[in-house]
Formats: C-alpha cells, structure tokens, sequence
C-alpha cells in the first residue's frame, strides 16, 4: 500500500505524469497526416493540460483549508509537484509552438501578433521563476516574505493569461467558454479562503 502511494507522491508523481505528458503528445502528433496539424494538436492538448496542473496547484492550500479530507490533503502535499508538472506541461506547450512556426510559417503567423508575444513571453518569464523557486535551496535565497509575494502574483498572472487566452476563442467556439470555470472557481476559492484566513496579529495572539 505504501509503496502503491509513492508512486503518485512527490517527485515521482512528476516523474510519471511528465513521462505520461510527453508519451501523449508524442502520439498525437504522429497520429496526423500533416506535421503542421499534428503539433497544432499538441499545442491545444497541452494548453488543457497545463490548465489542469495549474488549476490543482493553485487552488491546493484553499481546498485544504476550506474542506479538508484525504484527497484536498494529498493535493496540497503535492502542490510543489502538480506546480512543477504544469511548468514540464507548458515546455512541451512552447517546442509545439516552436515547432508549428518553423513548418508553417504562414499559418503561425497568421495567429500571433506582438500582443501574443509580449504576454505569451511575460507568461513564460512567470513560469520560469515559479518553478526556479519551487525547490527548498532557491526558496530559502529568495526568503520567505518575497516567496510569499512572488508565487501568488505569478500565480494571478497566468490565471488572468489562462482566462484572456481561452476566452479570446469563445466568438468562433462558444466550448471555450467551460475552460473558464475551473479558472473562475479556482480563484473564488482562493478569495474565500483569503477571506477566512485570520489576521497575522490575530494568529500571532492565538
């Protein structure tokens, strides 16, 4: 049983769901006639899954304070590491993207603009940094107090990118719009949560 458990622990739950990540998206690919629509594929499944990891690593400490029970305590004990696999999710997101602009030029154009690349690239300077400092030695040089304002601003960012970039897609496929309520819900369980934490002095006093 416990060795069952460790699987799907720490980072060997990284390990597993990355290889997993990159197993799919391997076979998506291949699995089209043209290699342009093959890494487009990629990149939208991608998107979904890193929508996901973020999603449960940035709503874990919330369901855990608000409704603790075994799964909300298993998510929030893994949150470095559903983190940590979003970030592996979103680089396999950016060589999809890397890929469709070299073998079609045109068409990767024609769904970029500087706007995408300003806020697609402050996205990936977020990641970059979250990730950087999700380890216990990178955390401890940047300190506490500027770990606790540097995660949850990243954090906000890529939720407000996450809703900006499947919203922008809801005129062509109303769909879309469902990829916006696991966004809305995460970030009203962090308010809720906010809400209900007590104040540092009254912590201190308790």
């Amino acid at each position: 049983m416990a060795t069952h458990r460790n699987w799907f622990e720490g980072w060997r739950l990284f390990g597993l769901l990355t290889l997993t990540l990159i197993g799919l998206s391997i076979w998506i690919a291949a699995m089209r006639q043209s290699e342009a629509e093959g890494v487009r594929m990629v990149i939208r499944f991608t998107a979904r899954t890193s929508l996901l990891f973020f999603c449960l690593a940035f709503s874990a400490a919330a369901l855990a304070r608000l409704w603790p029970n075994a799964w909300t305590h298993w998510q929030r004990r893994n949150r470095r590491y559903l983190g940590v696999t979003f970030a592996a999710s979103h680089a396999i997101h950016a060589v999809a993207i890397a890929a469709f602009a070299m073998l079609d030029p045109p068409g990767f154009a024609a769904v970029t603009s500087i706007v995408s690349y300003v806020f697609g690239g402050i996205g990936y300077l977020a990641i970059i940094a979250l990730t950087a400092t999700s380890f216990d030695r990178t955390a401890a040089l940047l300190g506490p107090r500027a770990w606790r304002r540097l995660h949850p601003i990243g954090g906000y960012y890529l939720l407000l990118q996450f809703m900006v970039s499947f919203g922008k897609r809801i005129p062509e496929m109303p769909l879309y719009a469902l990829f916006l309520v696991p966004l809305a819900a995460v970030f009203a369980l962090r308010m809720i949560g906010m809400a209900g934490r007590p104040a540092p002095r009254q912590a201190q006093a308790s």
